[in-house]
Formats: C-alpha cells, structure tokens, sequence
C-alpha cells in the first residue's frame, strides 16, 4: 500500500456513484458496464447513451494517462493485459454482469447474487495475486 492516496479515492469513488446514478436516472437502466458495452456494439436500447458512457470512460483514462504523467499506466505487456481482458469478459457472460454492476449497482440493490458475485470476484483476485506473486515469482507493479 506504498502508493495509497486516499483523496483521490475518494474523489474517483463519488465520479463512479455519481455516473451510474445518472446514468439510471437518464437510461433507467443499470450501470453495469458489460451490459453497457454489449449495448453498444450490438445496438440494443438506447445505443447512444451506451456510446456516450463507452467514450467518456476511454476518455477518462486517456485523461489520467495524460495529466498523472505515468505513460506505462498498464504495468504489464500489452499481450498479457489483452489476456487478461478476454478471460474478464468470459466472466462477466459466466457472472451475468460484472464487477461495476454488481459491485457498484446490484450491492445497491442489496442484490443476494450481486453480493456473491462480488465476493467470488474478491476471492478470486486475491487468489491470483498470491498464486502469481508469492508461488509464481510474478513481482507487483
């Protein structure tokens, strides 16, 4: 926890409740963003508002990229992070969402799936971490 900075936590945890709250309010739907990204690519209800939320959160990350002045913001190869998500959407159609819709949304809810959907996404993570780090060698970034 060397790079811990709570306030910009903070700030970032208020921009994610703030945008599924909106997103609700003007889609009346959740703000799972697998089911938004499915929307978006196959052209299901509302596909402007799915394209508009896809391009804001790209560019939210274009934008930190760029003002926090850390180019090499991946931490690992490209082919690996690739990887990594192909296996994470291979979930999120196993789970039937994924971590911000039942994380941020389905907890929300006070969802009893979203609740163990969230805790096997937990166990999981922690898991592959130690696996990885403490079995395999693999340093932290």
């Amino acid at each position: 926890m060397h790079d811990f900075t709570p306030v910009s936590a903070v700030i970032g945890g208020v921009f994610i409740g703030l945008a599924a709250t909106l997103y609700l309010l003007f889609s009346g739907r959740y703000a799972g963003i697998s089911g938004i990204l499915r929307g978006a690519v196959f052209g299901e209800d509302d596909r402007g508002m799915d394209l508009l939320f896809i391009i804001g959160l790209l560019a939210g990350g274009v934008l930190w990229v760029l003002f926090a002045g850390k180019p090499d913001a991946l931490g690992a190869p490209l082919p690996l992070v690739a990887i990594g998500g192909v296996l994470v959407g291979l979930g999120t159609c196993i789970s039937h969402g994924c971590t911000s819709g039942h994380g941020v949304c389905g907890l929300g809810r006070k969802s009893a799936s979203s609740l163990a959907a969230v805790a096997t996404f937990l166990v999981t993570g922690i898991a592959t971490v130690f696996v990885l780090h403490h079995l395999g060698g693999v340093p932290l970034p």
